[in-house]
């Protein structure tokens, strides 16, 4: 199982606690808005990447009227500044690489914001190439195992068609070629199993086992800059035993 994806399971949880409400809400709408224009069309049905955006909103209760400005702002309905879409590479604790995407109104702002994540964990931003050879783009389907048959999950993913399947403990994630991650979630809903999260992601193509001192500040790292209005997700190559995340699990 990647770091990334014990850490995305981890700020999921923490989403649903946290008193972050408002700054959720603000992402989940600069998403839709950049899958509503990056795709020129504001109809969910013939953009997969809008759908997936407004299931992701609906799932963390974001109200519809929220959904529908997003939608409008990116179809050129409301005033409001030009939305762009940033990635930036780095390393951090032990080593580990680190992909940051952000969406922004202000790429100084943003930058400046970043790099001083970067350095106050320890880490450093890379230039641009540097890191993004280490990661493809897959789509990952996240479904808790608990009381359901664990043979039976893998079954029906793979009759979905997914590439592979990743034991996470009490989750289990899926994972599937980009473009058939909506089609594969779809499968496994109507099988009857219940979705924790599904997004499209950065997975490493081979992760770094951190050990407890630089995985700590890893996750700290990953929590700061997740905590930056700009950024949208973080992806890294890092790896933890499942010891370091208790605390964070809590």
């Amino acid at each position: 199982m990647s770091g990334h994806s014990k850490w995305s399971s981890i700020k999921h949880k923490k989403a649903a606690k946290d008193d972050k409400r408002g700054q959720l809400f603000t992402k989940l709408a600069r998403d839709i808005t950049m899958a509503a224009k990056n795709g020129q069309d504001g109809n969910p049905d013939s953009n997969a990447s809008l759908r997936l955006a407004i299931q992701k909103a609906k799932a963390s209760n974001m109200p519809n009227n929220n959904i529908d400005r997003a939608i409008t702002k990116a179809m050129g309905g409301a005033d409001g500044e030009s939305l762009e879409e940033i990635t930036y590479e780095g390393y951090g604790p032990g080593g580990c690489a680190i992909l940051v995407d952000a969406i922004t109104t202000n790429r100084n702002r943003t930058v400046a914001e970043v790099r001083h994540a970067f350095s106050r964990a320890g880490g450093s931003m890379a230039e641009t190439g540097s890191v993004a050879w280490q990661f493809e783009r897959r789509g990952v389907i996240t479904l808790d195992k608990r009381d359901l048959s664990e043979e039976e999950i893998v079954l029906s993913a793979i009759d979905a068609g997914a590439l592979d399947i990743e034991d996470g403990g009490t989750s289990i994630d899926v994972i599937t070629e980009p473009s058939d991650l909506l089609t594969i979630k779809d499968s496994l809903e109507s099988d009857g199993y219940q979705i924790d999260n599904a997004d499209s992601l950065q997975l490493p193509k081979q992760k770094i086992l951190l050990g407890e001192s630089d995985a700590k500040a890893a996750l700290r790292l990953f929590e700061a800059l997740d905590d930056l209005d700009d950024v949208s997700k973080v992806h890294s190559n890092a790896d933890f035993e499942d010891s370091v995340l208790d605390e964070l699990r809590d």
